[in-house]
């Protein structure tokens, strides 16, 4: 009789702490959920019975290890630096936008590559600025390319200097250079592309030091005595001398009064149109303004100073673009072209960023979001082209995170647009999600909204968000970094975002800091 009863306790002991939902928690098994309604499967690169084999993954693995056990350190000087930006390219955007690549080729995506996956470098950066957890483009712009932390919202200042500090933003001690300017003290080309306005954050980083990334024009409430961001870009010693400016903003660099080729109102309140500035200021110089694609790609000599300014603000998407409205490859290629005329022995430095994936996010628009950076990795592709990599070094990296994530247990080939399966509430999730931004929707009778058959491929679809906000925000996550060509090796493990110029100016030799041209321990 004690054993039956001692058997009782310890069955029913065993059901109550086996039922509890902490346990079932720790214990989840996410097969229960794998595949738990039917996906659409694309067709795959290798056969299934291939890929079912271990000699497949054993042979694929292996030729991974003998390439890289041949691989070499660079430990030549770079002659040439190309430092590409994806803003807002998180490590999920990567995932997201390689399948999307792939699957545009028929292919299942999952192992497709970009561009700049295939290098053979990595590290991570660590994004934040000195007074927040997570960044904005301004603080960070400061920190890859001068090398010193800011605040949020600053450019070219050290955080000495708060938002709208002008009077700090003046002082000398708070106002850091950038690579640009070093390697222009060394006499090498400089220049820089961007899809967004030419005087938005990561490239004003470069040559404006701005106690409010805002102040692009004297439109917005700029203190007279701080010049705006355009100002300094066509006046001031860095901005004036670069050989290259491409991307948007006529709007900031002509008056009010005034409309750009395209019909755009100008902002400024000086009067002054900086664009005609800078023809006239280039007027003995071999140079060219050019405002769309026609008249960038009749270019019949490359000119030694080019101004290209496409349109009113930003560029177009991509998936928006007329046939006048240049890629960004095609402007890489145009400033390449520039910067490494024959009789340039000194080498160059080009920044080139593809400034819409960021705004793509902030907009919850995946599909614009992955498709712009293909866009990116095609602009890196066409540099591999022109490049050698045994002089130029191509550092490739983002300055932030976004809360987009790529979730579920889809099958493999599954639409990136698609649904990941369903939920414990018996209605789909998505592959493609955000933490927060425009695309929530308000439930309906107490249950989760059903998007299951909304167009997700329309590249103006909003994907599903948690939380409400009128724009999306910036994710804290390390953003990774990808480098080839000379010193390339130096960027591995984990390191602070503002390492990043040190590395680029210790590989060319420029900067203030040790050089592979002066270093006894190289």
């Amino acid at each position: 009789m004690v054993v039956n009863d001692l058997f009782v306790f310890l069955a029913f002991f065993v059901t109550l702490v086996f039922s509890r939902p902490d346990f079932t928690a720790h214990d989840y098994n996410p097969s229960k959920h794998l595949h738990v309604h039917k996906l659409s499967i694309r067709s795959v690169e290798k056969s299934i019975n291939e890929e079912d084999t271990i000699d497949y993954w054993r042979a694929q693995a292996q030729k991974t290890l003998r390439r890289k056990l041949i691989e070499k350190p660079n430990r030549n000087r770079a002659k040439n630096v190309i430092l590409f930006l994806g803003d807002g390219m998180s490590i999920p955007t990567l995932k997201a936008a390689r399948i999307y690549m792939g699957q545009l080729q028929n292919k299942s995506g999952e192992n497709s590559q970009l561009a700049f996956e295939k290098f053979p470098h990595t590290a991570l950066s660590k994004t934040y600025c000195v007074d927040s957890q997570v960044p904005d483009s301004a603080c960070t712009s400061t920190a890859y390319v001068t090398g010193v932390k800011a605040n949020e919202g600053t450019l070219g200042v050290t955080a000495a200097v708060q938002l709208n500090d002008c009077e700090g933003s003046l002082k000398k001690e708070n106002r850091p250079t950038s690579i640009a300017y070093w390697s222009q003290l060394k006499g090498k080309r400089t220049g820089f592309v961007t899809t967004t306005r030419v005087t938005h954050a990561s490239p004003a980083g470069l040559y404006s030091h701005s106690a409010n990334r805002d102040w692009e024009s004297d439109a917005y409430e700029t203190p007279s005595e701080c010049k705006d961001i355009a100002y300094q870009l066509i006046n001031e010693e860095i901005g004036k001398n670069f050989n290259v400016i491409m991307g948007g903003g006529r709007r900031e660099m002509i008056p009010e009064d005034s409309i750009d080729e395209e019909f755009t109102n100008g902002t400024r309140k000086d009067g002054k149109n900086l664009i005609n500035q800078w023809i006239t200021d280039k007027s003995n110089e071999n140079a060219k303004y050019v405002w769309n694609r026609t008249s960038l790609l009749q270019l019949e000599e490359s000119p030694d100073y080019l101004l290209g300014l496409f349109e009113g603000s930003h560029c177009k998407y991509h998936l928006d673009a007329d046939e006048e409205d240049p890629s960004l490859s095609e402007m890489t290629e145009a400033a390449i072209k520039v910067l490494s005329k024959k009789r340039n022995q000194q080498g160059f430095f080009l920044f080139v960023e593809g400034g819409r994936i960021d705004h793509a996010h902030h907009d919850s628009l995946a599909k614009k979001a992955l498709d712009e950076t293909v866009e990116f990795s095609k602009a890196i592709d066409k540099a591999l082209e022109m490049t050698d990599e045994k002089e130029t070094l191509i550092v490739v990296t983002s300055d932030h995170a976004h809360v987009m994530t790529v979730s579920g247990y889809a099958q493999r080939g599954n639409d990136i647009f698609g649904d990941a399966g369903v939920g414990d509430d018996s209605i789909n999730y998505s592959t493609l999600s955000y933490a927060n931004g425009p695309g929530y929707r308000k439930p309906k009778n107490n249950t989760r909204f059903d998007h299951s058959k909304d167009d997700k491929h329309d590249k103006d679809y909003l994907f599903p968000t948690m939380v409400p906000l009128e724009f999306e925000t910036h994710g804290g996550d390390d953003v990774a970094i990808f480098a080839s060509g000379p010193w390339a090796h130096l960027f591995n493990g984990v390191i602070e975002q503002n390492v990043i110029p040190h590395i680029l100016g210790y590989a060319s030799c420029v900067g203030n800091g040790i050089t592979v041209c002066d270093d006894k321990h190289n």
